[in-house]
C-alpha cells in the first residue's frame, strides 16, 4: 500500500507541475519547446496524424493580430504530388518541402489589414512551436519577394498550383513532418544578449 501511495504521489505531483505550465524539470514547458527548437529540413516518411494537425490549425486560428482583423488564410497540403511541386517554388531553400508530410501555405488579405505581414509571421510561429510541441519538426520557407523563375515569381507560381485568389497575398510557407535528423540547441550562453538594452541603448542588459 505504500509503494502504491508513493508512485501515486510521484505521477500526481507530475500532472499538478505540467498543469501549471512546467514540465517535470521545473522549467515553463513554452520556454523548454522554444530551446529546444530547430529548423528541420530532413524528415521520415511517417505521416502527421490528423489530431495533431488539428491541433496545428487551431493553433493558427488562435494567433493574435493587430486590432483583432484576422487577415491571415491557411493552405493545408498533404497530397504528396502537391507537396513534390511546392517544393520546386523557388530555386534555393524549398527543396526539402517534397519530404514533408505537412505544409501548410500562409496567406493574407492585405486590403483587411495593413498589418498583414506581422500577422501572417506570428501565426507561422505559433504552428512551429505547436508542432514541436507535439514531437514534430518544422522549418519557414519564405515565398513573398522570391522568385520562381526570371518570368514569375514565387507567390504566382504557388497561386497557380493552389488555387489561390488574387487578392490574397503569399507570406510563407511552413514545412511539417517528423524530423530525421537532430540539430543541438543553443546554449543560454552563446545568446547575443549584447543585442539587448536596458532602458537606454546605451545600456546593456545583463541577465
Amino acid at each position: 500500500m505504500l509503494e502504491f501511495t508513493e508512485r501515486f504521489n510521484v505521477r500526481y505531483s507530475k500532472f499538478l507541475a505540467c498543469k501549471r505550465g512546467f514540465d517535470q524539470t521545473g522549467e515553463y514547458m513554452f520556454l523548454s519547446q522554444i530551446r529546444k527548437r530547430r529548423s528541420i529540413r530532413k524528415y521520415t516518411e511517417q505521416p502527421v496524424e490528423p489530431e495533431k494537425m488539428e491541433q496545428i490549425v487551431e493553433a493558427l486560428l488562435r494567433a493574435p493580430t493587430s486590432r483583432g482583423l484576422n487577415p491571415w488564410e491557411f493552405v493545408a497540403v498533404t497530397k504528396k504530388s502537391l507537396l513534390e511541386e511546392l517544393s520546386k517554388l523557388k530555386p534555393h531553400g524549398a527543396s526539402f518541402l517534397k519530404d514533408a508530410a505537412l505544409a501548410i501555405v500562409i496567406c493574407a488579405d492585405p486590403s483587411i489589414a495593413e498589418t498583414w505581414i506581422e500577422d501572417n509571421t506570428i501565426a507561422a510561429i505559433m504552428g512551429q512551436l505547436t508542432a514541436e510541441s507535439l514531437g514534430l519538426g518544422s522549418c519557414w520557407i519564405q515565398v513573398r519577394g522570391r522568385d520562381y523563375s526570371s518570368k514569375q515569381t514565387a507567390e504566382a507560381y504557388v497561386a497557380d498550383l493552389l488555387d489561390i485568389p488574387t487578392n490574397l497575398k503569399i507570406e510563407s510557407i511552413i514545412a511539417i513532418g517528423y524530423g530525421d535528423e537532430e540539430k543541438p540547441f543553443k546554449e543560454t550562453a552563446d545568446l547575443q544578449y549584447e543585442k539587448v538594452k536596458l532602458n537606454s541603448y546605451r545600456s546593456l542588459y545583463k541577465p
